[in-house]
């Protein structure tokens, strides 16, 4: 496997030796210091270039990154625009285990961009046409204190969306459970506990994409009690990891309520809580819920 000096080495070499590509910039996790340093992290790397149109036709040239086991086209799923493209990429998964995200992108659209996204760093720069960038930083992906509207409306969501988890259970619905559960209130809780982890460290940390750093914050009990919550294909696991999402939601809610001044709708989970029992309790052939 080609070592992380190796990569670089390729990389800038193949813009110096490029009239074409006029910059070279790098962003996700290797520009960030927070994250987690270990073989699978990707080179996220951008050629600003002259002209696109040289690079998409005549795609021979990232042969010279590695012999490819196999790589995505992004840019050329349907929907995608073909006319005025300002920015492409190849996704490329090497035989000796590395993997580089390459896009190419027009000046202008680097200049309009580049600025927005904290975690990107500035490798070489042969034209000068590059804005001047601070230190990257995660910082744009730091945890958001909840305004209290956005707090209730995160609250509402769980509990009222646990309705559909409730009758896809009864019906031994699995598929659309799973769906409800980690497309829509999984998200809810998740927020929640980054609220907590905002809250814990005055909100200047990222818990990573899909919470994936969020133990660093949790106590062990806690990240224990949050693993608990996922369950297999099983309806009777189903129902017993739901109602620990629920006591999970519930008492990390009323934590970040109280730090943060906003009233927890204690009803509206309770109500809630309980209808999810009292439906799993119905028999098979009951005609009435109530």
């Amino acid at each position: 496997m080609r070592n992380e000096p190796e990569m670089f080495d390729l990389i800038l070499n193949t813009a110096r030796e490029d009239s074409g590509i006029l910059a070279v910039y790098m962003n996700g996790s290797r520009t960030n210091k927070n994250a987690a340093k270990d073989i699978f992290q990707d080179y996220d790397i951008v050629y600003v270039v002259k002209a696109l149109e040289p690079f998409i036709s005549d795609r021979s040239w990232i042969d010279r990154f590695g012999e490819r086991l196999y790589m995505q086209y992004p840019d050329e799923f349907p929907g995608k625009p073909k006319k005025n493209i300002e920015f492409y990429g190849w996704l490329m998964q090497f035989t000796d285990g590395n993997r580089l995200d390459l896009h190419v992108e027009t000046v202008a659209h680097a200049v309009e961009n580049i600025t927005k996204d904290s975690l990107c760093e500035i490798l070489m720069d042969k034209a000068g046409v590059l804005p001047p960038m601070a230190p990257s930083t995660d910082q744009d992906y730091w945890i958001q204190c909840p305004m209290k509207e956005q707090f209730l409306c995160s609250c509402n969501e769980f509990w009222w969306c646990l309705n559909n988890v409730a009758k896809g259970l009864w019906r031994e619905e699995m598929t659309y459970v799973q769906d409800m559960v980690n497309h829509i209130i999984r998200k809810e809780l998740l927020k929640m506990l980054s609220w907590k982890v905002g809250i814990m460290t005055d909100f200047s940390v990222s818990i990573g994409k899909s919470g994936k750093y969020i133990n660093r914050w949790l106590t062990e009990v806690e990240w224990q009690e949050y693993l608990s919550t996922y369950f297999s294909a099983d309806i009777e696991e189903g129902w017993d990891a739901v109602i620990r999402m629920c006591h999970l939601f519930e008492k990390t809610a009323r934590y970040v309520g109280d730090k943060l001044g906003y009233e927890y709708q204690e009803i509206e989970g309770e109500n809630s809580l309980s209808f999810l029992e009292h439906v799993r309790k119905l028999p098979k052939d009951a005609k009435e819920i109530y």
